[in-house]
């Protein structure tokens, strides 16, 4: 059985879980960009994950799932425009989003991942 590593624990969750060959991440939200646009906002919490995953030897292309929360639907656009651009064509992890109150409400947005190591 493999051995499952937490990365960050807090008592309510750890930042990154990796059990086997998964690393399972706890959601990103805006770092620097609080007062900044969608589109912002969207590059600082890609840029977060990227260097996450280059931090534990995987990248961007080997992302298996994402899950997006927008704090308004209306933004879709504006995120996705940010979004195409990063990820790997050909690569794209399957990937959910929907709207929701965010726990801050200057998050646009916040991005859970899960990649292959």
């Amino acid at each position: 059985m493999a051995d499952i590593n937490r990365i960050g624990v807090a008592a309510r969750y750890s930042d990154l879980v990796i059990h086997g060959n998964t690393a399972y991440f706890s959601g990103y939200v805006p770092e620097t960009t609080l007062a900044g646009t969608v589109t912002e906002q969207t590059r600082d919490v890609l840029a977060q994950i990227e260097q996450s995953l280059t931090e534990i030897g995987s990248d961007k292309s080997k992302l298996l799932q994402a899950t997006i929360w927008l704090s308004d639907m209306g933004s879709y656009d504006e995120m996705n425009a940010v979004w195409d651009a990063w990820v790997v064509p050909g690569h794209t992890p399957a990937r959910a989003c929907v709207e929701a109150r965010l726990a801050n409400p200057a998050y646009a947005l916040e991005i859970q991942v899960t990649a292959a190591l």
